[in-house]
């Protein structure tokens, strides 16, 4: 486990569910799709880009498993979608490359945002 402060750790992985809306399937998805072009037969098994994977990952950990390198992702991408998007990140639609820049993060910006269902799921992991 990360050594960061539990009070922490909790608040950062709320706000990294928050902020990443797509689930780890539409994620999955989303970058085997961007990584097949017109000329490939199969979907590549190490498909989308580092980050992407990455974020990929954590979406697949619990909370308690986190490491160090895994806190680091998840601060540069609450980061980088808040800088595109704002704190509000209420729906909003961009121009097609800014919304699968943002998809290939885990961030769908035309995804309503997540109800306190979906909240309450975050912080039970």
């Amino acid at each position: 486990m990360a050594d960061i402060p539990e009070t922490e750790l909790n608040e950062l992985w709320n706000e990294f569910h928050a902020v990443v809306n797509m689930t780890s399937r539409e994620l999955g998805d989303w970058l085997r799709t961007r990584s097949a072009g017109e000329e490939t037969e199969e979907v590549p098994d190490q498909a989308g880009t580092g980050k992407g994977r990455r974020v990929l990952e954590i979406l697949g950990k619990r909370r308690t498993d986190l490491t160090e390198d895994d806190i680091r992702v998840m601060r540069e991408v609450i980061d980088a979608i808040t800088a595109q998007r704002g704190a509000d990140l209420e729906q909003k639609a961009g121009d097609a490359v800014w919304r699968h820049r943002q998809m290939t993060l885990g961030h769908d910006p035309l995804k309503p945002p997540a109800s306190d269902a979906g909240g309450s799921r975050a912080q039970q992991r």
